[in-house]
């Protein structure tokens, strides 16, 4: 009963989703492209890692050099570098959805580079890197990102979004070449909300999954939630204007990838979240820490102000009118707010 519950809940959402997308896309959309651009030439020095220029048939987020990086018991980490600016690195990392990719912090990637190296990582199962039907896990995830940062080789200022800042903060802990945090619209800082976080948090993830990932309803449940009107319909509820067209166009496409529904199911089942990320996670982070946030439809900040009090390297600003994206409306705001907590780091 309770696996019927569940699927019927998810059938429903999705046919919702396809319903009010289809209204909200009557207008005519101009898509953005992302066109790919011409392999590089990987230096001596990352070729003996084992980097290599990512060939595979997805188009670039964005026009930057694309590279991948193998992980052991894994397979290929894709991200993106610019490497022309000077300074302390950045590194983005991409949230967790059922689309994500390195398009998310396209507009801070245009943003920062030539004025600073910096690097766009996209997590294992997801856009550009391998799509493997195997385990994904919080600890997998930040092996990928440890791993990133030593491919990098020195100090680096990380902003993450939503789900990735969970990531983010983890490998903080363990990181001291992380020097920094910016988390835009984090998860782990309120109280769970809706059936993957409650899952997750009540430790009931392994039955969702296993629910989700049954061999007769994966993939017809998989293509309601990643059809273009789905995608539109989710991605509404994290701007406060109509979603960046670029941004769904490139959702479906990356989405539509072989092995693509793997790493996601494992998100809508709770797996990749942390267990009250607050105690095990943020509350023992030690660098200095900047969250951006405002209103968002899947995650509240309840113990934002507990952080902020208790943490005196730790500041927050509320980047309005903004839903989990603000790098798509309001990029000026969120780039001042960056300028001033690196400044403020020196």
């Amino acid at each position: 009963m309770k696996k019927r519950t569940v699927l019927t809940t998810l059938l429903v959402v999705a046919a919702l989703g396809t319903a009010a997308a289809l209204a909200q896309a009557a207008a005519p959309a101009t898509t953005q492209s992302a066109a790919p651009t011409a392999p590089s030439r990987v230096p001596d020095a990352l070729t003996a890692q084992g980097v290599t220029v990512t060939g595979n048939a997805l188009p670039n987020a964005f026009s930057a050099d694309r590279f991948s990086f193998p992980l052991a018991g894994f397979g290929r980490v894709g991200y993106y570098a610019d490497t022309s600016g000077t300074g302390r690195p950045l590194l983005l990392l991409t949230s967790i959805n059922a689309a994500a990719s390195a398009y998310e912090v396209r507009p801070l990637f245009q943003a920062y580079r030539g004025t600073r190296p910096v690097y766009a990582m996209e997590w294992p199962g997801f856009a550009s890197s391998d799509r493997p039907d195997i385990r994904y896990s919080p600890t997998l995830m930040t092996r990928a990102l440890r791993q990133m940062v030593n491919l990098i080789g020195t100090d680096v200022d990380v902003v993450a979004l939503s789900l990735g800042s969970e990531f983010a903060a983890r490998a903080a802990l363990e990181e001291p070449r992380i020097r920094t945090l910016a988390l835009i619209s984090p998860t782990g800082l309120g109280a769970a909300q809706g059936g993957t976080q409650v899952a997750a948090a009540t430790q009931k993830a392994e039955n969702l999954y296993g629910n989700l990932s049954n061999p007769l309803w994966a993939s017809p449940l998989y293509t309601l939630i990643s059809s273009k009107p789905s995608i539109f319909f989710f991605l509404k509820g994290s701007f406060e204007g109509r979603p960046d067209d670029g941004l769904v166009e490139y959702s479906y496409v990356t989405s539509h990838q072989p092995g693509a529904r793997y790493a996601p199911l494992h998100f809508i089942g709770g797996l990749l979240f942390t267990p009250d990320a607050y105690t095990q996670l943020y509350s023992r982070v030690t660098q200095p820490t900047l969250v951006l946030y405002d209103r968002d439809a899947f995650v509240n900040f309840d113990r934002l102000p507990e952080f902020t009090a208790s943490h005196p390297n730790a500041q927050a600003v509320r980047v309005t009118p903004t839903r989990g994206l603000p790098q798509f409306e309001q990029l000026g705001k969120v780039t001042a707010a960056l300028d001033a907590f690196w400044a403020a780091q020196k």
